[in-house]
């Protein structure tokens, strides 16, 4: 279970809703059981009052009381489970984005290497179901279990007082046994099924993705049918697992199910010694079965949560495997640099899990307001090398410190929003005429001033209205707006026409002035202004 302690953390960050909501679930579950047994008692009363008033005996009867109280317990029923189902439901949302949240910030936190070990489909796996796994723990496995535990002590106590100790006692074997057969058996007996069937069902969603995303050469390969009926087979076996553990789960419930009208049956039949022996009134006999009865409710749930858990332990080990939070050890810090020097990397190693190293024993030293120029063939490293300078991959030995920097990555990443939204990323409190003004040093003021929303235009998806070479200079703009004293350029005119890239480099020069530059590039003539070159021999 110490896979789900951060979760388990995060979801009692919030007790004071975990506590009205268990609350009202427990009003709800009260209110059925009080209308059931109020009920048995009212009809078996009216039914002897009955039999003794058509034998010419005197007897009585108080209408009103409990048919108020049955009018009570049923308008209760309705309205604190109504409320009920409105509160948790918004607390299982709230939950779910503090799952998220925290989620994201481990992943913000992780080096890009270690986000890399995944694929796209799997990174989407990790950010639905394994999410939506966690986020029913309060609601179907936490508050259910401590609530049904609570009524049956419940139950106990008022055998004890409505019959006796020994009765109470029965009652207490049973309904343990009926609890531990719906809780801790059902997760025992499911818990190896259900954790290989959740690894399974993300390796089958997973190639299901990789299936469409690559049918194109699935279908110029002649090995579309051959993958397909390899998904079918994988299905097959996916589905064969969710049929036993459902099984299980199903027998588990029937057990449980089959304990709970047990022990109705042994308060029915010990309550008729007590009636013959003149303790037990009748109708007070027909109370305390109909009320156990009703603990149903509160124990239907219970086997198919917790034979679901082993699932939702898988889901909660992939996301604390995958979002880590990357040793400090070793990580980018600007504590430790000599004076006039926004970079320094000592004895720098790069390398991928499982890969060799694609630098070692490297050593740059960059002074403030330099402009530092570092040349590479494409597969030299360029990138990472650049992952390394701005602390997005820690270095597998040695240590790179620096000044807070802004970084334009290799890849252009826009988000499908608007361009105002896309560019404010870079300074949040930029004002219009300054981002027109960025816009203009990246020659995409003209190309912008003519659309109707302007800055307000949207780019969608990735940027998708966008050319290549338009949506790296919104990607460059971006940057540029950062106040951040050094910045960080990989291959910043991309796409961009020989022309073009050189008016933005006189442009962008004195737009930069007074900042630290370490620009990466494949040639000389796609780099801005610099005063030094360094060439990567790999």
């Amino acid at each position: 279970m110490s896979e789900l302690k951060p979760w388990l953390r995060l979801i009692y960050k919030r007790p004071g809703r975990l506590l009205v909501g268990g609350l009202l679930m427990l009003a709800a579950l009260l209110s059925g059981l009080g209308l059931l047994a109020l009920s048995g008692w009212f009809i078996t009363k009216t039914a002897l009052v009955g039999i003794m008033l058509a034998t010419s005996l005197p007897a009585t009867i108080n209408l009103y009381v409990p048919g108020g109280g049955i009018r009570f317990f049923a308008v209760s029923r309705t309205a604190s489970r109504y409320v009920e189902r409105l509160y948790n439901h918004d607390t299982v949302l709230r939950l779910l984005t503090d799952i998220r949240v925290a989620l994201f910030r481990k992943l913000a936190s992780a080096d890009r290497g270690q986000r890399r070990q995944l694929t796209g489909a799997q990174w989407l796996s990790r950010l639905t179901s394994d999410v939506d796994a966690l986020d029913t723990l309060y609601l179907r496995l936490i508050a259910p279990a401590a609530l049904a535990a609570f009524v049956t002590l419940l139950m106990i106590v008022l055998a004890a007082m409505l019959f006796d100790i020994q009765v109470a006692g029965g009652i207490a074997l049973i309904l343990g046994a009926a609890f531990l057969l719906a809780t801790l058996a059902a997760y025992i007996r499911t818990v190896k099924i259900t954790s290989r069937q959740s690894d399974q069902q993300e390796s089958l969603r997973t190639a299901v993705i990789e299936h469409l995303e690559g049918f194109a050469e699935l279908t110029a390969a002649g090995r579309t049918g051959k993958h397909s009926a390899w998904l079918m087979r994988q299905a097959h076996l996916a589905s064969t697992e969710q049929v036993k553990a459902d099984s299980r789960i199903g027998w588990h419930q029937a057990g449980t199910q089959l304990l709970i009208n047990l022990s109705a049956v042994f308060a029915l039949w010990a309550g008729f010694e007590l009636f013959r022996s003149g303790v037990l009134p009748g109708p007070v006999l027909v109370l305390l079965p109909i009320a156990l009865l009703g603990l149903a409710e509160g124990y239907n749930m219970l086997p198919e949560a917790f034979g679901k858990l082993g699932a939702t332990q898988a889901s909660a080990t992939r996301l604390n495997r995958d979002s880590r939070e990357t040793d400090s050890e070793g990580a980018s810090n600007s504590t430790s640099l000599p004076t006039n020097t926004a970079l320094m990397a000592n004895d720098l190693s790069v390398k991928y899990p499982e890969h060799a190293p694609l630098f070692m024993h490297f050593d740059l030293q960059v002074k403030t307001r330099e402009r530092v120029g570092i040349l590479g063939r494409s597969g030299s490293g360029k990138s990472s090398l650049a992952d390394a300078f701005s602390g997005l991959l820690a270095p597998s030995n040695g240590s790179c410190s620096k000044l807070p920097c802004a970084y334009l990555t290799q890849q252009t990443v826009l988000f499908e929003d608007t361009l105002r939204a896309n560019l404010l990323l870079g300074s949040p409190d930029a004002s219009d005429a300054e981002l027109w003004n960025v816009l203009e040093r990246v020659e995409l003021a003209e190309r912008f001033s003519s659309e109707r929303d302007q800055l307000d235009t949207w780019l969608g998806s990735a940027g998708s209205k966008l050319s290549g070479g338009e949506a790296r200079r919104v990607a460059l703009a971006r940057v540029l707006l950062s106040s951040a004293p050094l910045v960080i350029l990989d291959e910043p005119f991309t796409g961009v026409d020989m022309a073009t890239r050189q008016r933005i480099a006189r442009q962008i020069d004195s737009w930069l002035e007074g900042r630290t530059v370490i620009s990466l590039a494949h040639g000389p003539d796609a780099l801005p202004g610099t005063d030094r070159v360094i060439q990567l021999n790999r």
